[in-house]
């Protein structure tokens, strides 16, 4: 995991506990940590993952294949565990990575999130060689971890790559949700929506999974190559159509496709119940909760009474904020359930819907709006807001800090917070107060993290 680095901005004691509980945080989702502990080798042939176990005698090939943000530090310790097991492997990986293992039997393909590239597809394509002819003397061992979706792409017959980057592009400048997008990528691909599980048969197949999506629904996790899907065309079609507006927006053969599946001329995703799954075992290793419960532990230590208010946030980023600073209002209020010094932790992702021209993040949007929200509070407020993945938007930053002289110094330098959130800049802003928190890529994903701490 990278170095995770603090604001330039002074370090306050309440600023220092905001920032260690977001690093243990990330820790939380560290790839390396999660594999080692949870996967094992017993009685020397026996592969154990919870109450899961396999015996390894029975297969005469090991494949490892997958993607995500966490699939090359995922992939870097299962071939520590497995070694000289793995016949052969393919796992695609986000191209903004900087530190990429070396590894042996597994070979790592760079790709491009979140609009899926070229790279991507032949990954996929890789993937398929590799395990063509399965047999039940096969397992395949599937990395799968947020952003998946975008490195793991492979059109459906009728669409090209181009076409799947347009959907994809138009559905996340109309700030769709996490879900909403990849029901509507499922319908236009040929791994995702279990489709992955399906070439696969008749093999035994162990899906890892780090979750990035609020909920923590397995089946919407890089769009659940490996998993059964509710979803169907029709979902698809409402969402582009009704939801975001974009359906005369996107490529003649994407609406076809879905026409077509609407119609019943194009198969549908496989459902729960179908034989495809019997040997497929999905296995949740790392979720945002898991992220904020050690958040919680950490500034519990440090003295704070503690909530998680929720891991299910979602909704506009500049929304989300001036909840947040209502929070921080209420906070040692009658009828709020902590006094302080108190911190309020939740989880979840918002969305931007871009109407400026300005760079940022919807977690800098988050902390842009908050600091508007509590601006004038005479308590020590602390808000911050990170991405686990290091990557907010198209910037170098996880995400900001904000506190209650945030718009008090940013005034001295002439900046107007309202402005600057009405031009979705937020990266300008918080650079200019040097309050902008950057990790770097961490090689994980377990969506977002905010705290809200109030000491006086």
């Amino acid at each position: 995991m990278p170095e995770f680095k603090s604001p330039k901005g002074k370090l306050t004691p309440e600023r220092r506990d905001v920032l260690n509980a977001l690093n243990e945080a990330i820790l939380a989702a560290d790839p390396h940590l999660i594999i080692r502990e949870k996967l094992r080798i017993a009685n020397k042939n026996k592969l154990r993952i919870d109450s899961i176990s396999f015996n390894l005698e029975q297969f005469e090939r090991i494949f490892v294949i997958g993607g995500g943000k966490a699939s090359a530090y995922m992939a870097e310790e299962v071939e520590k565990i497995l070694g000289k097991r793995i016949t052969d492997g393919v796992v695609n990986y986000p191209d903004y990575l900087k530190k990429v293992p070396k590894l042996k039997r597994i070979k790592l393909n760079q790709a491009s999130h979140p609009v899926p590239d070229e790279s991507g597809e032949q990954g996929v394509r890789k993937m398929f060689k590799l395990t063509q002819n399965p047999s039940s003397k096969d397992l395949v061992i599937c990395l799968i971890s947020g952003g998946g979706s975008a490195l793991m792409p492979l059109p459906i017959s009728g669409l090209t790559l181009a076409g799947e980057q347009e959907v994809t592009s138009l559905l996340l400048k109309a700030g769709s949700e996490i879900h909403d997008l990849n029901v509507v990528r499922k319908h236009l691909s040929g791994v995702k929506g279990g489709r992955l599980a399906e070439r696969l048969q008749p093999a035994t197949v162990l899906s890892l999974i780090i979750s990035d999506v609020v909920g923590d629904d397995i089946s919407s996790i890089a769009s659940g190559p490996t998993v059964p899907d509710n979803s169907t065309f029709e979902d698809a079609m409402r969402i582009v159509k009704e939801r975001y507006g974009i359906w005369g927006h996107m490529p003649k053969a994407a609406r076809k496709i879905i026409e077509d599946g609407v119609a019943g001329r194009i198969e549908e995703t496989p459902k729960p119940g179908s034989e495809i799954f019997d040997l497929v075992h999905n296995v949740l290793l790392a979720s945002n909760k898991i992220s904020c419960i050690a958040a919680e532990n950490s500034l519990r230590v440090s003295g704070y009474r503690t909530m998680i208010f929720t891991t299910q946030i979602q909704g506009e980023a500049s929304q989300v904020g001036g909840l947040l600073a209502s929070i921080a209002r209420d906070v040692g209020k009658n009828g709020f359930p902590l006094k302080p010094p108190a911190a309020v932790i939740a989880g979840g992702e918002t969305t931007v819907n871009v109407k400026g021209s300005g760079l940022g993040g919807r977690n800098q949007e988050v902390a842009l709006a908050a600091s508007i929200g509590i601006d004038g509070v005479a308590e020590k407020t602390v808000i911050a807001s990170i991405g686990t993945d290091g990557v907010d938007g198209p910037t170098n930053a996880a995400g900001a800090l904000a506190d209650e002289s945030t718009i008090r110094r940013a005034l001295k330098k002439k900046l107007d917070a309202k402005a600057f959130l009405a031009d979705n800049n937020s990266h300008a802003f918080f650079k200019a107060l040097d309050d902008l928190i950057i990790t770097g890529p961490t090689g994980t994903n377990v969506n977002d993290i905010m705290i809200v701490l109030v000491d006086y």
